[in-house]
């Protein structure tokens, strides 16, 4: 009863009608924002974080979880209906969704990505479940020394797994460090980086540089990216799939699922990895992989049950150890941490109604979406009419709007106004901002963490190998940041040694 009372106490909360309202709100919203190319969860929920200040902490992340695996429902129809990806996670199911629709399966399409999606985000949740009070038990060991390696394990995962360039995460990374020593040296109160500024002194407030960044940075690398015009929707007929698409998705929708529950905890993880690599998964498993970006179903459903079991299961890292795995988990930290709810392993019995009733939502949220997914796709067509040119100006006066609410102040305004700019020259440059807000996020943990242990540790640094988890943390970072220097040199002698053969087989000849 001491695990299943407050489970069953958190379907209470999550039964309030102010709850259920923002549950609702938070997955339409999620949905809205898939559809509409280039905006994505993480600038949405930057730019509604002002919203949250107004209502209780729990109330607040069911909305803005909604919004994050909302998102993953969204992408899916314009990638098959129009074929343009709403979100990261859905480029994969353009390659045989929208040929799919284009041979009049486009019901059958969308209806098999639901399901999959549903199953998948169910599957991600009932593990999230089980998971999470394991995870943050065995947190609870955790000394200073353990979360100093957690969060440099974090930071390295994050920017070497993610796509790009992996110098390029790595600058960024360290640049989102640097910004997190701005202000009061929390041990010795000496002053960093504040050039004499008042408004500097308490550091650089997080809600202000993921507006910036996801938002304003969003919405000018859009415009000038703006997409080509799109070509008429494909008409959607029945959209219940066949025994026969059923029975052929199931395998897939299963390895999906289960795949990216476990790609979701990772750092640097997340829905777009996991839709890949199950589409990746199902084309090596078919007997005919010549199928795949021909119309087969299981490159639609393989990586939309991914993408939705990584999305849930991203909540577990975020919740029990306060690390967030991806840029969006970050803003959500950050939404947290606002709220005066510190992420970790006392989350789940400090506030269990807070833990169980987000967890909890996520249930309510995906029957919602199974539900809204299909009558809603005319909606979502016609709404993709709007010109970027309209829709722009108004989300950039809403972000600016909301910068001032916080604090009522000019330099926050000011600090969106730079880090837009300075988000708009990341993505104009191939800088993927996501690592640096959770090096930012992350700083603050990793200082405090660091010099705690060394005063633990009476100055000695091995003292971090000597404690098993520490140990453990900092050899597989070790191994992270060896390992692609490994593989270039292994590449390097292969193609040597390949040269080396076909010089020999000349001289032969």
């Amino acid at each position: 009863m001491d695990f299943f009372g407050p489970v069953l106490d958190g379907f209470g909360v999550v039964l309030d009608p102010t709850n259920l309202l923002y549950c609702l709100l938070g997955v339409a919203i999620g949905m809205l924002i898939g559809v509409l190319p280039g905006l994505g969860p993480a600038a949405t929920i930057a730019i509604l974080l002002p919203m949250t200040y107004g209502v209780e902490p729990v109330t607040a992340i069911i909305m803005l979880a909604g919004i994050f695996y909302g998102a993953q429902y969204g992408g899916t129809i314009t990638s098959v209906l129009l074929r343009i990806p709403g979100e990261a996670s859905s480029v994969v199911t353009v390659f045989d969704g929208y040929v799919l629709a284009k041979q009049g399966k486009a019901g059958t399409a969308l209806g098999i990505a639901a399901i999959g999606s549903f199953i998948g985000g169910t599957v991600g949740i009932i593990g999230l479940t089980f998971l999470a009070p394991l995870v943050a038990g065995f947190a609870l060991d955790f000394g200073p020394p353990e979360y100093t390696a957690l969060a440099l394990l974090g930071i390295l995962l994050v920017a070497t797994i993610s796509g790009g360039s992996k110098i390029k995460a790595l600058i960024a990374a360290a640049f989102g460090l640097f910004l997190a020593t701005v202000g009061r040296d929390i041990f010795t109160g000496a002053e960093r980086f504040t050039f004499d500024n008042l408004s500097l002194a308490d550091g650089i407030d997080f809600v202000p540089i993921a507006m910036g960044l996801f938002g304003l940075g969003e919405i000018l690398y859009n415009l000038e990216e703006r997409h080509r015009a799109a070509a008429a929707p494909v008409a959607v007929a029945n959209v219940w799939p066949s025994r026969k698409d059923l029975k052929q998705s199931s395998g897939a929708i299963g390895r999906g699922s289960v795949l990216g529950f476990f790609l979701g905890i990772l750092p640097g993880g997340g829905a777009t990895i996991a839709s890949l690599a199950a589409y990746a998964v199902e084309k090596k498993r078919a007997k005919d992989p010549s199928r795949f970006g021909k119309g087969a179903i299981e490159g639609v459903a393989g990586p939309e049950s991914a993408n939705n079991a990584a999305a849930t299961s991203s909540f577990i890292p975020l919740l029990t150890l306060g690390i967030p795995a991806n840029a969006t988990m970050a803003i959500i930290f950050g939404a947290l941490l606002i709220q005066g709810v510190t992420p970790g392993p006392q989350l789940i019995t400090e506030q269990p109604e807070l833990f169980w009733g987000v967890v909890n939502s996520m249930y309510i949220g995906n029957i919602l979406l199974l539900i809204m997914s299909i009558p809603l796709v005319g909606l979502f067509v016609r709404i993709l009419r709007i010109r970027g040119a309209i829709l722009a100006p108004i989300t950039a006066l809403i972000t600016m709007l909301g910068a001032y609410t916080i604090r009522n102040s000019m330099f926050d305004v000011m600090l969106v106004v730079l880090f837009g700019a300075l988000g708009y020259l990341m993505k104009k440059f191939g800088f993927e901002p996501g690592p640096l807000v959770l090096a930012f996020v992350l700083g603050s943990l990793l200082e405090s963490s660091l010099r705690r242990s060394l005063l633990v540790l009476e100055g000695d640094p091995t003292g971090f190998f000597t404690r098993p988890i520490s140990g453990t943390l900092l050899v597989i970072f070790v191994m992270v940041a060896v390992w692609p220097m490994v593989k270039t040199v292994m590449n390097k002698r292969k193609k040597a040694n390949a040269l080396s053969l076909e010089t020999k087989v000349k001289e032969k000849v």
